[in-house]
Parts: structure tokens; sequence; C-alpha cells
């Protein structure tokens, strides 16, 4: 039968064919422009700088981790993974104030911070080209990496302003991390190939290309106009109770991701793994966080941001006890990924929760230490797997524990009653409303 008549008596399904994969098409293209729209032209240039953030971001992890991580011999790997941690971890408790400081005073430093962090970091990518075999890459990525809190901080502090009902900053927060999970995920194997064919200085070519497209959107967000009154009297940042217990658990999560993501690293490079190994272990973090974005909205729906918490270190408890069972390439990409979702659950949770409980003249300070200990955090946590003496099965059980720990000691903090009057701490200006609690049967608190 030749395909004429094979149109002529199958028309119904044909039609139909072409019907489904022009639906499909125009659903996957509206998802993913969804992203950058919504909350008008102020949220489509901060997601637009964001995305490209994360994708020059991603391109300079993929140019260092060759470099430090596969090119030497484990040991020396093991030397490097430690100065870089190290390198990047002290300095970040003065910068956080420092950061809340400069955005406490003047609001429109957000949109500058976006512009300038973008900038920078494509000084840092040329910079690089010159000198990653040297030792003066350690310094570069610092600089990389403060300028890239810079970026996170700036973020997350143009969000609010950008999209003014509090009830929708969980969603847009997490069309954010979409953004940027996508971003990567099309750069990342371009850089791949780009570092087979050329080498390394086209990956830090490309980020450099990618580091000014995030500028350009940067500098063209609207003027942020922010109702808190710089001029006012400083005071003492005190959050609210709720928050603070939040903000130690989500540390604890982060705490366990970098712990967990450096352990299933160095597990595999001990067994030989190769560089298709480590981008199959990044790309299952990535995938996980990326998942999360598309499922705290509706959790958050549901539940209120504590039970968010509680289930991102149920999931980091179990992903664990039952990776520590298994020993496979698919069973740490299934883990790594686990401990990705958990992450970005418990951060889009604590956002949610910052967002809507602090006021915005409090904001910036509150963002900028938040982000300051998640980072500390993520590293501390990542340095204990460099220890070599660290097996990797109780490793994985440790860390199983500690996620329990850490879950019931903030559940039964939560239950306890709050003594202390958190409308003290804030006598000059109340705080933003607070959103209700929603209703559920999740809803544990």
């Amino acid at each position: 039968m030749d395909h004429h008549h094979a149109d002529q008596e199958f028309p119904q399904v044909k039609t139909w064919s072409e019907s489904w994969l022009r639906g499909v098409t125009r659903s996957f293209g509206a998802a993913f422009t969804s992203i950058f729209r919504g909350w008008g032209n102020g949220y489509g240039r901060l997601a637009e700088t964001h995305a490209a953030s994360v994708a020059g971001d991603a391109l300079v992890a993929v140019a260092l981790a060759g470099t430090l991580f596969f090119s030497v011999p484990t040991t020396e790997a093991r030397s490097n993974v430690a100065l870089y941690l190290l390198i990047t971890l002290a300095p970040f408790a003065i910068i956080g104030p420092f950061l809340g400081r400069v955005y406490d005073r003047s609001p429109d430093a957000y949109r500058t911070g976006l512009g300038v962090s973008a900038l920078g970091r494509a000084g840092v990518a040329v910079a690089l080209v010159f000198t990653i075999e040297s030792f003066w890459l350690f310094p570069l990525a610092f600089l990389s990496l403060v300028l890239s809190r810079f970026h996170g901080i700036s973020r997350s502090s143009v969000l609010p302003v950008v999209v003014r009902n509090a009830d929708e900053l969980i969603d847009a927060n997490a069309r954010l991390a979409r953004a940027g999970v996508i971003a990567a995920a099309i750069v990342v194997p371009i850089g791949a190939g780009f570092d087979a064919i050329f080498g390394v200085t086209a990956i830090l070519l490309l980020a450099l290309a990618i580091y000014l497209v995030s500028a350009i959107s940067a500098f063209q967000l609207p003027p942020i106009r922010s109702t808190a009154r710089p001029n006012a009297k400083r005071r003492s940042l005190r959050l609210p109770r709720p928050v603070r217990l939040a903000r130690v658990a989500t540390a604890g999560v982060r705490f366990l991701n970098g712990y967990l993501v450096l352990l299933i690293a160095f597990s595999l490079r001990e067994d030989d793994a190769g560089f298709a190994s480590l981008a199959l272990l990044l790309g299952a973090a990535g995938l996980g966080y990326f998942l999360s974005a598309w499922a705290a909205p509706t959790i958050g729906k549901w539940v209120r941001e504590e039970p968010m918490v509680v289930g991102a270190l149920a999931v980091i408890a179990i992903s664990a006890f039952v990776g520590a069972q298994i020993d496979s390439l698919t069973a740490a990409a299934v883990l790594v990924g686990a401990a990705g979702f958990a992450w970005g659950t418990a951060k889009f949770a604590f956002d949610g929760m910052m967002h809507t409980t602090v006021s915005e003249s409090d904001r910036a300070r509150a963002f900028t230490n938040s982000e300051t200990i998640f980072q500390i955090a993520w590293v501390i946590g990542a340095l204990i797997p460099v220890l070599p003496f660290w097996p990797r099965e109780l490793g994985l059980f440790s860390a199983g524990v500690a996620a329990l720990v850490i879950q019931v000691a903030y559940v039964s903090l939560v239950l306890l009653p709050d003594t202390s009057s958190v409308r003290s701490s804030y006598p000059q200006e109340p705080p933003s409303p607070v959103v209700e609690p929603r209703p559920g049967v999740l809803d544990l608190f």
C-alpha cells in the first residue's frame, strides 16, 4: 500500500496525530514562555537576567570541574576542592552584612547589583582564560561566587517589588528557578561540546557572552520603587520566631545537600568514573531542583511553609538510607536528584515565609543574612566528604540520621508556644501583612 492510499484510508488518524502534535507544541511553548511572563515587564526582565546568570555560572562550573577534579590524581583533587571550599567560606560572614547595609540604604541598588554582578563575572570569565592553570584560579573562582551571591540576594529583594501579590511569590520564585534550570540544561551540553572540540577557553568565552546578556537585561529593569524608608534610624534585625526556626532547618537541608553531592562525587571519583558520570550527577541535582520548582507552588497551595521544610528533610533521610543499600551510578543520580528536590522545596518555602512575614525595610538584610548562612552551611557540608577516610555507606547512613534529628528538633520547636512578642520587633514600622494559613488535610501546623 503506497502512502497516497494510506492517507486516504486513515484520514482521521493523520488529522488526530497532527492536531495532537500541534497541541503538545503549543502547550510546551506556552509553558516555556510563561516562565518569562505573568507579572509584567519587570518580572520578565528579572527572569531573563536570572536565566542568563545561572547559565553563565553553569558554564564556569563546567570549566572549573575539569581543572579541579578530573585532570589531577584523586589526592590532589581532594586538596583542590578543599582549598576551593575554604576560600569561599570565611569571607561570607563579612560580605553578608556589607551587602545588607548597601541594599538597605539604596533601594535602586538592587537593579545595579544585578547588572554589576553580571559584568563582574564576565570580567572573571575573561581573566580565567589566562589564569585557569595557575593558583589565580582560586581567588578568581571566589570572586565569581561572591558576585553570584550579589545576584542571588538582589534577585530575592527585587522579586517582591515586581510581584506585589504576596500569595503569588512562591509561584513567581519557582518560575525563576525553572528559568535558571532550563537555561543551564541548554548551555551545559553546548559547553561540554565546546570543551571537547575547542578546549576550556571556548567555554569561558561562551560564559562571557551569556553574562553580558544578563547584564543588559538587568539594566533594562524598571526603576525599583521601594516603600521602605532608607533614612529611618537603623534598627537591629530580629526576625519572627517561625522564620528563625525555618532558617535553621533550611540551613540543615542545605548542609546535607552539599554533603551528599560531594560524598557521591568523590565516591565516583575513587571508582575511576569520568567526566560523563559527574555530568550525570550534576544533571540529576539540577533536575531535582527543577522538579521542586514545579511542585513547590502546588504544594504551597495545600500546606504551610513549615511542613514543606519538614518534608524536605524527610526526603533526604529516606533517599540517604535507601542509597546506602544500593551502590550504582543510577542510585547515586537518584539520591543526588532527591537532595536537589529537597533543597529546592525547603528554599522556596523559606523564601515564601520571608516575603510574607518580614517588613520590606528589613527584607534586604534578612535575605542577605539568610543567603550567607545557607552558603556557609553548604560549604561546611561539602568539606566533610573531602576527608579520604569517609566511606560511602557510613556517610549516607550518617546523612539520614542527621536529617531525622534536624526534622524532630524542628518540629518540636515549632510546636512549642512562642512566648516572645514578635510585634515589638518592629516598633517603627509594621511588617507586611502575614498570609493566612492555607487550609488542607496536610496542614500540620
